[in-house]
């Protein structure tokens, strides 16, 4: 499963001409048009999810509770909506940028949750569609994590189908949103 492939490996942002960098330690997966939960759900198309109809490997960016970006990874082929939500990062590089990004000094607080990654990154909705191969947010090649390091939980911050194991994270790293 792609979601759980994602851990270990690290976004690059150079928006804004800085560079930051986070190792991704927590991710969700939405799995199309039968997951209740997904912006997909049966099959329902808009101006807001049209880039989780692209190709794979793009982003799609949403704006929630009306003050907060957050971004996925589209998984599935052109036309099947499936998605990967960044949850949580731990920083690597640009920490400073980070800090002034966020407001906050503590490192844990920096991208441990799906608005403060994106935050963190300075990834807006500009970033709709955006191949994660290019500059200015790309993912790298980073360490695969053991299997006997990933937690596999129900999703959270849902009402629909959250009962499903879909969320995936790095045992014991302090970067996770939650626990």
């Amino acid at each position: 499963m792609v979601a759980r492939d994602l851990l270990g490996q690290v976004l690059v942002s150079t928006i804004g001409g800085e560079r930051t960098a986070v190792r991704i330690v927590e991710t969700e997966a939405y799995t199309g048009p039968t997951d209740a939960a997904s912006h997909a759900a049966n099959w329902h198309r808009s101006p807001r999810n049209e880039a989780m109809y692209g190709p794979p490997a793009t982003t799609y960016v949403y704006f929630t509770y009306g003050m907060h970006w957050c971004f996925n990874v589209v998984t599935g082929r052109a036309g099947y909506p499936t998605a990967v939500l960044m949850r949580a990062g731990e920083p690597i590089e640009g920490l400073e940028v980070m800090r002034e990004r966020r407001g906050v000094e503590r490192e844990s607080l920096l991208a441990s949750g799906p608005a403060r990654l994106a935050e963190a990154l300075g990834v807006t909705g500009a970033l709709n569609g955006h191949p994660l191969n290019a500059p200015p947010l790309w993912l790298e090649k980073g360490e695969r994590v053991p299997t006997r390091d990933v937690v596999i939980t129900k999703r959270v911050g849902i009402t629909k189908a959250a009962e499903r194991m879909l969320r995936f994270y790095v045992k014991g790293n302090a970067h996770v949103s939650r626990r």
